[in-house]
């Protein structure tokens, strides 16, 4: 490595590696519910050899595992944890929704992606979440079929498998089918979602069947089993994705979606979606080219639209990247780095939507010059004021912008992510959502899956009618997603995988923790788990209780900042090859219970 960024970052792993000899507590090899044995442990660090998973859950990250010891590669095992937790994270993912997959192979030393994102119905139009001329309450629009999107998830898997991975559909599918049938333990976060949702679920009883057997909710310790997604996955295993898009399957997810299964008693007015088997039919998931930008030497990839990911993690690192963070105190350096979040929220919220119905102009959001244009408006002792007016990056003016400043739309906060790595040294980063907590809330009939709310996502009205929104719905379109799966490069060589759930602050979830790694030089589990803020061109910032009350907080608020408490911000996953040869993965120690990171060959060390 040859330049002075590359020098300190192989400093910072070998630092990291070392703490993961003498210190971490080692996840177990894999072995866990998904072949019969004893529950996995739930460990926030693994490191050895053979290849990682990591996941919000220990389950989940078993399955990877497993797949990775019968010879399976990062794909193969990046699917079979998606698959998973399908299973034990029904409420965030699942095949009824989408998702965006990054994967980095080894042999090529290129980076590809698959948006996989979920599709209007070929009827939809601007005024799809309209009536009467105003725009319909979001409460009455999520749980309906209304708010169904195209599930992209299944073909996601099979373009995945089919392009990358090593292994059969029912070989990844087999560890997932098998913990579907026998079950997995209620834990406090599983209880708790189920509970957040229980009004709402009891407006479907097929969803209360499911998720609440006996008509109660489920109590922690009780073992959850759902038999009929052990049956589809059975049946994807043997026909493929083509079994969610076409036949019995896809006509009961369209059945569902245009006549949800509302109780006898409810009487609350639950719409119906216009999804047809036609939309099924044509649904593809898109191979498509990264995001990438440079930073501090290192190549960061993300997702292009129709996420937004990508171009603003990409944006605000430029933005950044004027700057030595490393030399700034912990109150300049959460100053540029909140403002840096401001800035970009502003563009994203006017230049990006989907690349095939909109005119997005990608590559001028992730240039150097519109950075630049942008970053004069960050100032060291004054606070931008929220909303900030977007720039043009097609014709860059310094602090210039282009349209009226528009406040940033509610995105829900549920999703989850993955990444996974393997002997040979492919690495996948993989995010997949079926929108908010529970989705619609409407489970398919006999089939053992929520489906998502992702057409919530669009506006369901112009923010200003004054200015362009490109995320109003429209046929066939996908809406905008934060989603932010990304793989960073030194030299062609991976450097660390990372991404998260939790809506529009998977963007901030993700720069901040780079930022923590790259410039502050946190080992990256440490940056995983450091206390975060979240800025997204809102007259406050969210933080966590541990930044609200500690001392940085005041002298933030003196410069003219203004702040909420929320309990917690993502829930992130990474992986990261060590000089050694070993693998890092590394999860959350807190939020959303912990996650679960696991090696293939535990280090004995």
């Amino acid at each position: 490595m040859t330049n002075r960024r590359s020098a300190r970052l192989l400093a910072l792993i070998t630092a990291t590696a070392a703490i993961g000899t003498v210190g971490a507590v080692l996840a177990p090899a894999g072995a866990g519910t998904t072949d019969g044995s004893a529950q996995p442990k739930k460990e926030p660090v693994a490191v050895g050899h053979g290849g990682a998973v990591s996941s919000v859950d220990p389950d989940a990250s078993a399955a990877g595992i497993k797949v990775l010891k019968k010879g399976g590669n990062a794909v193969d095992a990046a699917v079979a944890t998606a698959a998973a937790l399908g299973v034990t994270e029904p409420y965030s993912a699942g095949v009824g929704g989408g998702g965006y997959f990054v994967s980095y192979d080894a042999a090529s030393g290129k980076v590809r992606t698959l948006d996989g994102r979920e599709t209007a119905p070929a009827s939809a139009d601007e005024k799809l979440f309209q009536e009467d001329g105003e725009a319909l309450p979001f409460d009455e629009v999520v749980t309906s079929g209304l708010s169904v999107g195209t599930p992209g998830t299944p073909a996601t898997w099979e373009k995945a498998l089919d392009k990358w991975g090593s292994k059969s559909m029912r070989d990844v599918l087999s560890p997932a089918e098998r913990l579907a049938r026998k079950g997995f333990e209620v834990d406090e976060t599983f209880r708790q979602q189920t509970a957040d949702n229980e009004e709402r679920f009891r407006n479907f009883p097929d969803t209360v069947d499911l998720f609440m057997p006996g008509g109660k909710l489920p109590e922690v310790g009780s073992t959850m089993r759902n038999p009929d997604l052990a049956r589809t996955y059975k049946t994807m295993g043997r026909e493929g994705a083509d079994a969610l898009y076409e036949g019995p399957v896809a006509e009961d997810i369209v059945d569902t979606v245009r006549k949800p299964p509302v109780g006898q008693d409810v009487k609350k007015k639950i719409r119906s979606g216009d999804l047809t088997a036609e939309d099924l039919k044509a649904y593809k998931v898109k191979k498509q080219a990264p995001s990438r930008t440079g930073y501090r030497g290192l190549d960061v990839f993300g997702m292009a639209p129709s996420s937004s990911g990508g171009t603003t993690v990409g944006e605000a690192l430029n933005i950044l990247e004027g700057g030595d963070l490393g030399k700034l105190s912990k109150k300049e350096l959460l100053h540029r780095y909140i403002e840096a979040s401001r800035v970009a929220f502003a563009d994203r919220g006017r230049w990006v939507g989907d690349p095939a119905a909109e005119d997005v102009p990608t590559k001028e959001l992730l240039s150097q010059r519109f950075a630049d244009s942008r970053a004069c408006l960050i100032k060291d002792d004054e606070v931008l004021k929220s909303p900030v007016a977007p720039g043009d990056p097609r014709d860059p003016s310094d602090c210039g912008s282009g349209d009226k400043a528009t406040r940033t739309p509610y995105e829900g906060e549920s999703t989850t992510h993955l990444t996974t790595a393997d002997k040979w040294g492919n690495v996948v980063a993989y995010t997949l959502t079926i929108e908010q907590t529970g989705g619609s809330g409407i489970t398919v009939p006999g089939r053992g899956f929520l489906l998502n709310n992702e057409l919530t996502d669009f506006s369901f009205e112009p923010v200003d009618p004054d200015v362009h929104d490109p995320n109003l719905p429209g046929p066939g379109k996908r809406p905008r997603s934060s989603m932010s799966p990304t793989i960073v490069l030194d030299e062609g060589k991976p450097a660390f995988a990372l991404g998260s759930p939790g809506g529009a602050t998977i963007i901030t979830t993700v720069l901040q923790t780079m930022i923590n790694h790259v410039d502050r030089g946190m080992p990256l589990d440490k940056a995983l788990n450091a206390p975060r803020a979240s800025q997204r061109n809102a007259a406050k910032t969210e933080i966590e209780p541990k930044l609200y009350g500690s001392d940085v907080r005041p002298e933030l608020e003196e410069l003219g900042h203004a702040f909420t408490k929320i309990p917690e911000l993502g829930a992130a996953t990474a992986v990261q090859p060590l000089p050694d040869g070993r693998w890092l993965a590394a999860a959350e120690k807190e939020r959303r219970g912990g996650g679960s990171a696991m090696v293939v060959r535990p280090s004995k060390k």
